[in-house]
């Protein structure tokens, strides 16, 4: 992974009741990973817009903030989409409504039809603040998948930028590694050791990841190990919930289908309801 995953951050930029929390989310993120900010409108261009963007990040000048207006008219999710590829954005901000009501989940929202088309990594955001709320504690995907080196070697990349002190590592195991039909207090027991070989083998694949990682991202930090038995994506994303995670970064799936959507699975649960601010890392 490079040392400096996001040299470019995206925001696609309404005139909403969040733009000013939006845009000082992605605005900050920007200052923090030293990176380009690009503010991108569906619309025409105007003098008043680009001075009332101005305006909201006139604050972060001290900040040496780069940051360039692109305005473009035409579907919001190709815009943004064109846009992320035209300017080679690495991360794209999107503020998301915590949860998707039913009928919306097939039609998807703008902020997950993009989600699931973007090749750049993307940030949702549920609650965005004008005032910084601290990123203490960040869970992220240990599931055993090519991507997952680079996914955890970034969550502690953004937990140093972001002065997170806390990070657990979250391995997914499901439930039919464990062969075995418990009915008695032998066939329990026998589960019980299965379950412990392969939390043994799960932790020691983590901690030889973790130990390719630059000591400059993992000292100082709480580092937790945490294998669950369940299903894929729904499990961490509960874990995330109720663990009240700042951030759940998560490896971006290999491909979406139609299909994918109508059976939910993996970042599939996660995009249904948000547990929390979610970072989905291509």
């Amino acid at each position: 992974m490079s040392l400096k995953p996001f040299k470019s951050i995206g925001i696609g930029v309404a005139y909403s009741p969040n733009l000013k929390a939006n845009l000082f989310e992605a605005a900050r993120l920007s200052v923090f990973f030293g990176a380009k900010l690009f503010l991108i409108h569906v619309g025409e261009a105007s003098e008043e817009k680009t001075n009332m963007l101005n305006i909201i990040l006139k604050s972060f000048e001290k900040d040496n903030l780069k940051y360039e207006v692109v305005f473009k008219t035409g579907n919001p999710v190709d815009v943004i989409l064109s846009t992320s590829e035209e300017k080679k954005i690495d991360l794209l901000v999107l503020g998301a409504v915590q949860r998707e009501r039913f009928f919306k989940y097939y039609l998807g929202s703008i902020a997950r039809k993009i989600t699931r088309q973007a090749k750049c990594s993307v940030l949702l955001l549920i609650k965005p603040s004008v005032e910084r709320v601290p990123c203490q504690h960040i869970v992220v995907n240990g599931l055993k998948d090519p991507k997952t080196e680079q996914t955890i070697t970034a969550a502690f990349y953004v937990a140093n930028k972001l002065n997170s002190n806390k990070i657990t590592i979250v391995e997914e195991v499901k439930q039919d590694q464990i062969a075995v039909k418990v009915d008695d207090d032998k066939s329990l027991r026998r589960a019980n050791i299965m379950k412990e070989r392969i939390r043994m083998r799960e932790n020691s694949r983590i901690k030889d990841i973790i130990s390719h990682i630059p000591e400059e991202y993992t000292k100082d930090k709480t580092i937790k190990l945490q294998p669950i038995f369940g299903k894929q994506g729904y499990s961490i994303g509960h874990y995330a919930q109720i663990s009240r995670a700042d951030l759940l970064v998560m490896n971006a799936p290999t491909k979406m289908t139609f299909w994918d959507r109508l059976f939910p699975h993996d970042i599939e649960h996660i995009l249904t309801e948000l547990p929390t601010d979610v970072l989905i890392l291509q």
